[in-house]
This record gives structure tokens, C-alpha cells and sequence, in this order.
């Protein structure tokens, strides 16, 4: 079993690498993924910690890109880009690439939204939160994002969000922090095709995160049926070789139907629990939301053979 989406508290989880390691070793995992966002600022500390517990390590980030192939439409008809999330895996890790430099620069823009959305919170009410505090919270000032200022909000605004659990958590997200919330404001700049061109030639292969999250305003099996197969053709012709069909937060025949519409696309159908520890803590290492994702093996090696 593998987990090839999981999330440090060098973004926005909440367990160090070296626990999350652990815990994977626990599991029984054979590899891992640890793909912070926008950074791979993690990877030396979480290098070292696979290699003593004897766990393959597959280098990795998701990086928040806009496909404008497939544009938003608002409630006023407006259109604009949509925002995704794309995984690399196998991407180089010296500071000079270019897949590098564009993982620069969407840090950059995080920092600048990131100050941003407290002053538009402070506006909605919540006037005891700081961006030095939600910063306080994250072990990488850099990896600084949203369950960072979900949990200030908790912490600091109660009688707004009301207790934190679960519900409150996913609720906070969809009614604040969204998109389409009260106090969304939106990160990136930067395309797919951005990353497609830093990622020429570095033996990198892509693959969409949570696609059905991205693309699709629900997931019922008649709509994933009809407007799945032509955005999938899409990525691919593009250049993306994977598609996250084996997502932990959706259900085994979401996911069963996923894998066909991938494999009938040419794509691999990668798979991931999107593991951030408390900060979704209906969501298991390994096991996903629902408790019974099984990543094959056999992805993996079909990623390496992509190289």
C-alpha cells in the first residue's frame, strides 16, 4: 500500500515529517509522498526520516496553478480561470530549476494573499486575529495557508464560527475561506501550462489532485461520466500523465469510476489520502476519509516508468 498525497507541518498539516514518516511506517506503507504545498522545504528532514525506518520516498509537491482551459463561471456570468491543484512527483530539488523558481514565486504570491485575507477578516469581525499570530501557528512561515487562519479563527473568534469539530471545520471552509466565501481571496497566477514549461525535460510527472473537486460542481456518477472524458483528454494532450483517481476523499465507486475514465484517457491513476492530521482529522494516513482507500503498488511504478 501507498500514500502518494499527504501534507507536513511544513504547509498545512500538522504532523513534522519525521512523525508523519513514522506513522507510515506504522501503517505498513511501502512508499509515501509528502507533498506540501508550493514547497519542498520538508524533504531533507523527511529524507532522513524514511531512510532510517526503511520507507521509499517519492519527492513530491502540490502546486495551486489556474487551468484557463476550463474558465469558472460566476454567478454573473463572468468567467475566469479555474483554480487546481497539480502533483508533481520526481521534480528536482535545486533551488535554481525552474520548477523550483516557480514554486518561488507561488510563495511569494501566498504571502501576499495571505495578508490580504487578515485584513479582509479583521473587516468581517474577527479583530483579534493577527497575521503574526495564524503565522505562529505553522512551523514554516513560508508554508503558511488557510488551516493556519482556520484555526486562529477557532481559537480566537468562537462566538463567529462557533465550536471547532469537524462540521465546523469543513463549514468555516466552505462559508469563509472558500471559494465563494465570505472572506476568499484568491492566490495563484500562475497556469498549468507555466508548470508544464518549468517541468520540461526534468523527468517530472504531473498529475491532477482531487480532479473532481476541481473540475466538478458534484460527483454524481452521471456527470463524472459525461464531463470527466473531456477534460481528461485535455490534461493529457497537454502533457499531464496522471490523474488523482484514487482520492481518499471520495467513495470507492467514485473512485472505481475514476480509475476506468483515467485508464481510458491514456492517464495513470495516481492516489492519495490528502493527510494533514489535525487539521482534517477525519482523514487517515493512508486510509482517506471513508477508511478503505487502497493505492496499489503498482501506480508507483507506473509513475517511475513515466520518467
Amino acid at each position: 500500500m501507498i500514500d502518494l498525497h499527504t501534507h507536513s507541518s511544513f504547509s498545512d498539516g500538522s504532523d513534522p515529517p519525521a512523525q508523519l514518516a513514522l506513522k507510515a511506517r506504522e501503517l505498513g506503507l511501502r512508499a509515501l509522498s509528502l507533498t506540501d504545498h508550493d514547497t519542498t522545504a520538508s524533504h531533507e528532514e523527511m529524507a532522513e526520516a524514511c531512510a532510517r525506518l526503511d520507507l521509499e520516498l517519492v519527492p513530491g509537491v502540490e502546486i495551486s496553478l489556474l487551468d484557463p482551459a476550463f474558465p469558472r463561471r460566476g454567478p454573473d456570468g463572468d468567467e475566469t480561470p479555474r483554480a487546481i491543484h497539480v502533483l508533481a512527483y520526481y521534480l528536482p530539488l535545486e533551488p535554481a530549476h525552474p520548477v523550483q523558481q516557480l514554486l518561488a514565486r507561488l510563495r511569494d504570491d501566498r504571502a501576499q494573499r495571505n495578508t490580504r485575507l487578515a485584513a479582509r477578516l479583521r473587516e468581517l469581525g474577527f479583530e483579534r486575529l493577527t497575521l503574526d499570530d495564524v503565522a505562529g501557528r505553522a512551523d514554516n512561515p513560508a508554508g503558511v495557508g488557510r488551516p493556519h487562519f482556520a484555526a486562529a479563527m477557532f481559537d480566537l473568534h468562537p462566538e463567529i464560527v462557533g465550536p471547532r469539530s469537524p462540521e465546523n471545520w469543513s463549514r468555516l471552509f466552505t462559508d469563509w475561506l472558500g471559494t465563494g466565501g465570505r472572506a476568499y481571496v484568491p492566490k495563484t497566477t500562475l497556469t498549468l501550462a507555466d508548470a508544464l514549461t518549468a517541468a520540461e525535460g526534468s523527468r517530472t510527472v504531473l498529475s491532477v489532485a482531487h480532479p473532481l473537486l476541481n473540475y466538478l460542481p458534484d460527483h454524481t456518477p452521471a456527470l463524472v461520466e459525461r464531463e470527466m472524458p473531456p477534460i481528461l483528454a485535455s490534461l493529457r494532450a497537454r502533457g499531464v500523465r496522471g490523474v488523482e483517481a484514487y482520492y481518499g476523499g471520495t467513495s470507492a465507486a467514485t473512485r472505481s469510476l475514476m480509475v476506468k475514465l483515467a485508464r481510458d484517457a491514456g492517464m495513470i491513476p495516481t492516489g492519495g489520502s490528502d493527510y494533514h492530521g489535525l487539521f482534517k482529522s477525519d482523514v487517515s494516513l493512508g486510509l482517506g476519509h471513508s477508511g478503505d482507500l487502497r493505492v496499489p503498488d503498482e501506480v508507483l511504478d507506473e509513475i517511475k516508468a513515466a520518467r
